[in-house]
């Protein structure tokens, strides 16, 4: 009775396993059912690097969407990520036992936060502090930039965190052992032994970053249109599909779904990535 049971709970376990693959591998099939017959009749070179992107001409162009996509990304990462780490070293090394148990709670309620509250905070305070202090209309690359930044911060936060805390005590015991300073121990033993978790937190939170659509909606500006400074208004290729996927039909709408296959790759080779870096870390 009790193998039995042992094997109804397998059977049940791996079904439902295999109803989430069966569901990512459903969306992917429909996605590039839909998306592919555009590419081959645009024309992948004209898709990709075309700089106009004009659905009521014909024109299709998305390398404005993806330029975008990636400065946005890039200036998230420049803002968020050092910040990021050096709260992870504070909270793995640095902090005593009560500010952990404060700080933690405070991080994962970031995560909680629904990504319009960031967009509507970013409309009400740090597009007014651009207009303020750096002039253009607010919004634009450097608002999205500061948003997202804050954003990829718990991911980044905690998987750093724990991939320090997952190093041996003999490491920082040696090290403190052979005379070196608790900071000296910090910088050339615990990071870099801990470089490939930490890496593969940064490349999840870059992930999270460029999958990001309702804050980015807010504060991007949403034009189509390769950009001249950060202060530019910008249009990312998640809200490309999300602001013309609800009037979109014909020729449009298969536009919209090459350019989820674009996102779609993009977003499987940030993944894979960060597992690479994550089983090597394991090793």
């Amino acid at each position: 009775m009790r193998k039995f049971k042992e094997n109804l709970s397998g059977r049940i376990f791996f079904i439902l396993a295999l109803s989430s693959i069966s569901a990512l591998a459903l969306i992917t099939v429909f996605i590039f059912i839909k998306g592919v017959p555009f590419i081959a009749e645009v024309g992948l070179f004209n898709f990709l690097f075309g700089s106009s992107w004009a659905p009521d001409h014909g024109e299709y162009g998305i390398l404005p969407m993806i330029a975008g996509t990636f400065i946005v990304t890039f200036g998230a990462a420049l803002i968020g990520i050092p910040i990021a780490l050096c709260c992870a070293v504070f909270l793995a090394e640095i902090a005593p036992a009560w500010l952990r148990n404060l700080f933690r709670p405070a991080i994962q309620l970031l995560a909680g936060i629904p990504s319009v509250v960031y967009g509507f905070w970013g409309l009400v305070f740090i597009v007014p502090f651009i207009m303020n202090h750096f002039g253009g209309p607010g919004v634009g690359i450097l608002a999205a930039s500061i948003i997202l930044g804050i954003m990829i911060l718990p991911t980044v936060i905690s998987i750093s965190e724990v991939s320090i805390l997952a190093l041996p005590r003999q490491y920082k015991e040696g090290a403190l052992a052979l005379g070196l300073t608790h900071w000296q121990t910090i910088r050339s033993v615990i990071l870099p032994s801990a470089k490939s978790g930490i890496v593969a937190a940064v490349i999840l939170g870059i992930g999270r970053a460029v999958g990001e659509t309702m804050a980015v909606i807010m504060i991007v500006g949403n034009a189509p249109a390769m950009p001249r400074s950060i202060l530019d208004p910008v249009r990312t290729l998640t809200t490309n599909i999300g602001l013309e996927m609800n009037y979109a039909s014909g020729l449009h709408e298969k536009a919209l779904f090459a350019t989820g296959i674009v996102l779609f790759i993009i977003i499987m080779i940030l993944n894979a990535s960060a597992q690479y870096f994550t089983r090597k870390r394991s090793f």
